[in-house]
């Protein structure tokens, strides 16, 4: 596809695309920032958006996204059949609706959440979403308790999380308690989380899968230590567990770890199905142990079939086509199909791990036995290149590898992190780990590092002041 020259004026880049679809009719050029002035047939604007969008990665070997990136051939078709239904349409659309309350109810059951009718949860657009429902929960739980007439409420958490909690907190007003990192010690811990807590705080917020290098924070650790807090303080503190990753793999890989509502202190619980859930981007669920942890008044009710069906979430429309492949997903793969998915990525991410640091030049900081992710640093001793040397060097054949510098108060940590997904088999891992040592001789000819942290590629959390 050639491109135009730049249009005149003070702008410098292009305003328009030359081009020549089909390669063998006449060539037309179209505008980018303003409407055609004529319409096009669909094959030539089909190619044209399909040729723009040949400057994005392979998908395939993006090992920085949690995101899935491959689904059987008919859970596309499923999906292709259901993007024109609405999921806030619950009477015209009544199938998807219930499939929605089915993925509900079954995600309920595989965290232990107290046998009931109707398990309280929905579907979301992802994890993001799922957090700031259950924050509002949490929030509106400490109003209904007298907290206004207190103070500020506030949210303890580390300053691992996800971005979607600085949003949240911004949004409705909270005080982000954010427990800083220290040493070896990378995620919130049970000691650490109760030194931020106090009457005003709404909940503890305990990541099960952490984004910065995929491990667990102890959540049953965190739960007995709150118990602790109330029976000296009278502080009734409620846990809400992100477990947008690990929601996923604990409960087939790690069925004996106690973090879900076997825990009477986890109030909620919120997954990506998009991430480990096996799904294409993008839907999440959250779920709460029962009606009481959802204050009422939150909730709306929608009339369905002559009956009433309650709803709570911050986005309205939006298409029932992933509702309906997570529930493909469910009712195809089983416990044990997802057991066996979630297992061999854990199996490719600790032999990978167990390779990288095997070169020489590298140190893990974690090898992938929670979540299937593992991050790694350079050495101390290795003076010639930057871990965003390295990233920048696998880039060139197509592999994308975040390096990013670790937050408050670790950010003189630069780490690399792969994260091993259904697709990513272990051909692949041999293929990535043979590009690895094609390029460390020549990163090992450098004299110094050509990149520092201005060149993080990692962006899932903001800055912190």
């Amino acid at each position: 596809m050639p491109l135009s020259q730049p249009s005149g004026g003070h702008h410098s880049h292009r305003r328009s695309v030359s081009v020549n679809p089909i390669f063998t009719r006449e060539p037309l050029e179209i505008p980018h920032d303003r409407f055609p002035r004529d319409q096009l047939d669909p094959d030539t604007a089909y190619q044209i958006v399909h040729d723009e969008l040949m400057l994005d990665g392979n998908a395939r070997l993006n090992l920085a996204t949690f995101v899935s990136t491959w689904m059987e051939p008919q859970a596309r078709t499923l999906m292709a059949e259901c993007f024109d239904k609405n999921m806030i349409d619950k009477d015209e659309y009544p199938g998807t609706a219930e499939l929605e309350q089915r993925c509900v109810r079954m995600l309920a059951n595989l965290w232990h959440a107290p046998p009931a009718d109707a398990p309280t949860g929905c579907s979301t657009t992802g994890s993001s979403e799922a957090c700031m429902l259950a924050g509002l929960a949490l929030k509106r739980r400490w109003q209904q308790a007298g907290g206004e007439k207190r103070g500020r409420p506030n949210l303890v958490m580390g300053v691992n999380v996800q971005i979607c909690w600085d949003k949240f907190a911004t949004y409705w007003d909270v005080e982000p308690r954010l427990v800083p990192m220290e040493g070896d010690r990378y995620h919130l811990t049970a000691d650490e989380a109760v030194k931020y807590c106090d009457e005003n705080t709404i909940g503890v917020v305990a990541i099960l899968g952490s984004t910065y290098d995929g491990s667990y924070e102890p959540v049953a650790d965190i739960c007995r230590a709150l118990d602790d807090l109330q029976s000296r303080t009278g502080w009734n503190i409620p846990v809400h567990v992100d477990g947008a990753s690990g929601a996923m793999i604990a409960p087939f890989c790690d069925p004996d770890l106690e973090w879900d509502f076997r825990l009477d202190r986890v109030a909620s619980i919120n997954t990506s199905g998009h991430k480990y859930g096996l799904v294409y981007p993008g839907v999440g669920w959250v779920v709460w142990r029962d009606a009481e942890a959802l204050p009422d008044e939150l909730v709306f009710r929608v009339n369905y079939l002559g009956g009433e069906m309650p709803t709570f979430a911050l986005n309205f429309s939006r298409p029932g086509a992933h509702v309906a492949a997570q529930y493909y997903n469910f009712i195809r793969l089983g416990f044990d199909g997802y057991r066996r998915v979630q297992r061999t990525c854990r199996d490719v991410a600790m032999h990978l791990s167990s390779a990288i640091a095997e070169l020489g030049p590298f140190e893990l900081v974690t090898d992938g036995s929670e979540l299937p992710v593992f991050a790694f640093t350079v050495r101390n001793d290795v003076t010639g290149y930057s871990a965003f040397d390295v990233s920048a060097a696998l880039r060139e054949s197509g592999w994308l590898v975040p390096a990013y510098t670790f937050p408050a108060n670790r950010e003189d940590l630069a780490a690399l992190r792969v994260v091993v997904r259904n697709g990513f088999s272990h051909d692949l891992a041999e293929r990535f780990l043979d590009e690895v040592k094609r390029v460390l001789p020549r990163l090992h000819r450098q004299d110094s590092p050509q990149r520092g942290s201005e060149a993080a590629s990692f962006s899932h959390s903001a800055k912190r002041t």
